[in-house]
């Protein structure tokens, strides 16, 4: 049985308090289910902060990181953030957690960058504490990146299980995803450290059903509790959609069709994005669409559409 679909958008900046709050409020009152946050270096407010001001801002509206690097944390002190964040949002946070990619943040900081098994091991690492620590009781871990010796980790979550979300594009880290989140977002792969081309290339319909089977081949059994995150990057509210798509398949090197087919694109008006929405969801299993900040007025008449269904 198919799960109802929910909606969030991907936001980074404001300029002032007045700007995030009045943000924030209307993403909650166009029916949007959360708010989320990457965690970059670049020009984006600190995710930890800003969630919470979101959170305050809010009554339902879940706050979510998008993810946050494990590279810039020692887990110990990320488990304390979110746990703060879970307890003073009244049980709202969605723990997005990610081994780190773009490379600019690394050279900029001049923090070492890893090659892609080491950092998927430590965040593996980091999902087993921030697990342990979210128990009743001090909790030990001995692994080849952290220890942690009886530490009681507080403040305690709200949320009974604060859901975990892993996001990934290969392989390696889909398996994992589908092994250990709650949340799995399927998307391009970005082993490069950047977005490229390339990006584009691994976003058809046929690479998408690639990337589902990793998951399942992860989570074995526990397929069907895992909910499906799908991250659109391009989304148009048109009547014209095959002229967009043209330009769109000129740009990407591929056929119309497999841009209008793509789920990183969702083009067209609102009934037939909809429709594309329920026939991905039926395809996939994603029920959690996740719009950035600058189509998410745009966007609205779908999750009025869909949300919930």
């Amino acid at each position: 049985m198919s799960r109802p679909f929910r909606f969030g958008v991907q936001t980074r900046n404001a300029t002032s308090r007045s700007q995030w709050v009045e943000l924030v409020r209307e993403i909650e009152d166009r029916g949007y289910s959360s708010v989320t946050m990457p965690d970059h270096l670049d020009d984006q407010l600190a995710p930890t902060v800003a969630l919470m001001a979101a959170a305050d801002a809010t009554e339902t509206l879940r706050i979510g990181t998008l993810v946050w690097c494990n590279d810039y944390r020692h887990p110990a002190i990320l488990t304390k953030e979110a746990a703060t964040l879970d307890l003073l949002s009244d049980g709202r946070l969605e723990l997005g957690l990610g081994a780190g990619w773009m490379v600019s943040d690394y050279t900029q900081a001049s923090i070492p960058l890893e090659r892609p098994a080491v950092r998927i091991e430590r965040m593996t690492e980091t999902v087993a504490i921030l697990r342990g620590l979210f128990g009743p009781d001090p909790f030990s871990f001995q692994g080849r990146h952290y220890t942690i010796n009886d530490l009681n980790g507080t403040p305690k979550p709200v949320q009974p299980n604060v859901p975990l979300l892993i996001g990934g594009g290969g392989p390696r880290m889909l398996r994992l995803a589908g092994e250990l989140a709650d949340i799995v977002g399927i998307n391009p792969n970005l082993a490069a450290g950047a977005i490229t081309a390339e990006v584009a290339l691994d976003g058809t319909a046929e690479r998408y059903d690639q990337k589902l089977g990793w998951v399942r081949e992860g989570a074995g059994r526990r397929f069907d509790d895992i909910e499906l995150q799908l991250r659109t990057f391009i989304v148009s509210i048109t009547d014209d959609r095959t002229a967009l798509a043209e330009a769109l398949a000129a740009g990407m090197n591929i056929t119309v069709e497999d841009g209008l087919a793509s789920p990183l694109a969702l083009i067209g008006t609102t009934a037939q994005i909809a429709e594309d929405l329920r026939q991905r969801r039926e395809r996939y299993g994603f029920s959690y669409i996740v719009v950035g900040v600058e189509e998410f007025e745009a966007f609205a008449p779908v999750v009025a559409e869909l949300a919930g269904t």
